[in-house]
């Protein structure tokens, strides 16, 4: 019986040893905040600045182009989050509309047949459209694990304007990050299909400008139904969402950054036109940045796949850590009951 701490202690030494090699080579291979980012010195920007806080028990679903959290209880993601830049809005690629389950959601996620019939729309949360800049990342889109039961005269109508909206913030700010996703908190609600998916009241978007020297933050809070109130009718600020939502956004800021920009928006600083572009607009806008050859389009998948590569990347190296301290707070622990 005495042998057995003793021997515990020994496997979790060796854990941790094998962790603290992991670390070490992630640290290497990894590129800093900087390089995932680019122009990290000079923007200030943070890896991974836009996946809300973590809830215990959750467990983050990276895709290409963005990440979500998925609520087996309602069926739908509770958030879905993305950076969207300038050089993205102006992707190439076609949809195709592969709706299809997600593998990914080791619950199973939300099924085609549950909204047949339904009288609501399968409603992109990281639109297609946002994810025009690579195949995999557009395919990736029609994940049902992406989708809310939305009605049709919303997703079609207002929703959509604002998801225009943002694509032209992406232009005129350069990069933006979003937060988006049903608003799971004021139920009981009504639910479509075998899986029992929840049919949310409302919808939240809220939107980060992290770029000099005018950074800035705001929320939308839109009910589910048609409108046609002006979009400046739903602006609240990140700070309301959270409050309304559960949910903490952009974690990562300084906390005397995040305290200023999620209490304050002003409607009146953001461009809120919609982005529209031409297929040829998109192909001229390529051509003259670089993003794809005058032959061929394959080029353009290769910036987005090593993104998402170093996304992951940078997101194991973060998850090795905490497991390292994790357990390193275990063993110092035991250690001491057994001293």
């Amino acid at each position: 019986m005495g042998k057995k701490p003793h021997k515990l202690l020994k496997r979790l030494g060796v854990v941790l040893s094998l962790l603290l090699v992991a670390y070490l080579v992630l640290w290497i291979i990894t590129p800093s905040v900087e390089e995932y980012y680019g122009d990290g010195g000079q923007t200030g920007v943070i890896a991974g600045l836009e996946i809300p806080m973590l809830e215990e028990g959750e467990e983050l679903i990276v895709h290409t182009g963005f990440a979500l959290v998925y609520a087996e209880e309602h069926e739908q993601p509770r958030w879905v989050a993305y950076e969207l830049t300038r050089d993205e809005v102006y992707g190439i690629y076609e949809r195709g509309d592969n709706f299809r389950a997600d593998p990914s959601i080791s619950t199973g996620s939300a099924a085609l047949a549950d909204y047949r019939k339904s009288g609501y729309d399968r409603g992109h949360l990281a639109p297609a459209a946002d994810m025009v800049w690579s195949k995999e990342a557009l395919s990736d889109s029609f994940y049902m694990s992406n989708m809310s039961p939305q009605k049709p005269e919303f997703n079609r109508g207002i929703w959509a304007k604002l998801e225009a909206i943002v694509r032209n913030l992406a232009v005129t700010e350069g990069a933006v990050y979003v937060a988006t996703g049903p608003i799971l908190t004021d139920g009981p609600y009504k639910t479509i299909g075998e899986n029992k998916v929840s049919v949310p009241n409302y919808y939240y978007k809220v939107i980060l400008d992290y770029t000099e020297p005018d950074k800035k933050a705001i929320g939308f809070l839109l009910p589910n139904e048609g409108s046609k109130e002006d979009l400046s009718i739903f602006a609240t600020s990140v700070d309301e969402i959270q409050m309304i939502s559960g949910i903490d956004f952009f974690p990562q800021l300084p906390d005397d950054e995040e305290i200023v920009l999620e209490a304050n928006y002003a409607y009146e600083d953001w461009d809120m036109q919609e982005f529209r572009a031409t297929k040829a607009e998109r192909l001229a806008y390529s051509s003259e940045n670089y993003i794809v050859s005058s032959t061929t389009f394959e080029s353009a998948d290769q910036p987005s796949i090593k993104k998402t590569i170093d996304h992951l990347m940078v997101q194991a190296k973060r998850t090795t850590k905490e497991l390292i301290e994790s357990l390193w707070f275990t063993l110092t622990k035991k250690i001491s009951l057994n001293l």
